[in-house]
């Protein structure tokens, strides 16, 4: 980790761009945590169980391919890495990757991509469970009833109060293929949000259409309100081209419409591989995204007091050059710890600060910054009583001979 005084240089630099109203504080104390990684580890997933102990999944190279990992940590101790899966034909990508979840008894399921075809971006999803926390794992289930070559992924696991699993992917199925709606709107080249509901005994609902026209690379997220009900953030698509962030609830077995986060009027041809990321406390809800909207990079954050009916105007947290790749956490029910990469001087650096509903970004923060041969990705965060945890992808430094990489985890108590 860099020290203070010099995390401070970089961020004092970088504020020269700051919106106003921002404060720069004394930052949190972070502390690295070294998980039981192989060479070439990436694409971290972080999740908080409910005894405040910590799941860390990623993916690594395997004498047979590939494989998905997990580790627990417990009272700063990681286990041993427990493997899910191995295999050849694991699709590994940059931003598009598994995650490992636990449901609220203690079984842990977990997601990875498994090409269909030999064909670019042909995959299906596959959804595993495991009642003895990572040692064993159920037969894999497919959560899409589509069996086209075409992509299936982006996907997040949300547990459910009910002790099942909800699954939200987007799904390529009409890709290339006219798609006429209720809305006696014809599709070409889109992408769909769909959902299916799964137990660990491997009962899975028919997959249903939430949104029949969204952006087709951008990660989802997913955060469940106290009275259960389920919200998804997403990049949706018009047939404008305008790609900004919609949520949709899931409440008594029913999706609502999209409701629109915020205008920003992003019109794009193509897909940003940015999505956004959402989080709940209690009936509150913060999301946060990127856009480039006329041309100008900003990370966003706003706030719901509705349970996601409604958002307000949001703040920009982002300084100079945002590259995005948000993630968010409540820490309470007014207040987010938001997360994101940004250039500075040529490097990447990812920064975090705390926002409160109506206030702008404060205790604004360096967590680390890069200069290896290649990127931090696609930072993710998890939240115990005790603290925040980060874990990225950390690149070897760029003159290393022979480039690899790792995943780096740290912590800070509040």
């Amino acid at each position: 980790m860099p020290s203070k005084s010099h995390s401070g240089v970089i961020v004092a630099h970088l504020f020269m761009g700051m919106t106003a109203g921002m404060v720069l504080a004394e930052p949190l104390e972070f502390a690295d945590l070294d998980p039981p990684v192989r060479n070439n580890a990436q694409e971290p997933t972080l999740f908080a169980l409910q005894d405040d102990r910590v799941l860390l999944g990623w993916t690594e190279p395997h004498p047979d391919g590939f494989a998905v990992e997990l580790s627990v940590l417990e009272n700063a101790e990681w286990s041993a890495a427990r493997t899910v899966t191995v295999s050849d034909e694991l699709f590994v990508n940059w931003a598009d990757f598994p995650s490992v979840v636990a449901l609220d008894d203690g079984t842990f399921a977990a997601h990875w991509l498994w090409e269909n075809s030999k064909n670019d971006y042909a995959y299906d999803v596959k959804i595993s469970f495991s009642p003895d926390e990572g040692l064993t794992w159920s037969a894999p289930i497919t959560p899409h009833d589509d069996r086209s070559v075409s992509q299936h992924g982006f996907v997040t696991l949300q547990p459910l109060e009910d002790g099942s699993l909800m699954s939200v992917w987007l799904d390529g199925r009409a890709y290339d293929k006219p798609l006429f709606t209720s809305a006696a709107s014809n599709y070409p080249d889109a992408m769909q949000l769909r959902a299916t509901r799964i137990t660990p005994e491997g009962t899975r609902t028919d997959d249903v259409l939430v949104d029949a026209q969204t952006c087709s690379c951008c990660q989802t997220s997913a955060a469940s309100l106290d009275d259960g009900t389920v919200l998804v953030a997403y990049r949706d698509r018009t047939d404008a081209e305008i790609r900004d962030i919609s949520v949709v609830r899931h409440q008594g077995g029913m999706w609502s419409e999209p409701t629109n986060v915020h205008n920003d009027g992003w019109e794009i041809s193509g897909c940003p591989v940015n999505g956004p990321a959402i989080a709940t406390a209690g009936q509150t809800a913060a999301v946060a995204w990127f856009t480039a909207a006329n041309d100008k990079p900003e990370v966003k954050v706003a706030f719901s007091s509705d349970g996601g009916r409604n958002f307000g105007d949001p703040a920009k947290v982002s300084l100079g050059i945002p590259a995005g790749r948000v993630d968010i956490l409540m820490l309470d029910p007014q207040t987010a710890f938001v997360t994101w990469v940004e250039w500075a001087n040529e490097s990447e650096v990812i920064l975090a600060c705390q926002i409160t509903t109506g206030q702008q970004c404060k205790d604004l923060q360096l967590i680390a910054r890069n200069n290896g041969a290649g990127s931090v990705n696609f930072p993710r965060t998890a939240r115990t009583n005790e603290g925040v945890y980060l874990s990225w992808t950390q690149p070897s430094n760029s003159d290393d001979p022979e480039p690899s990489s790792t995943i780096r985890t740290v912590f800070a108590s509040y």
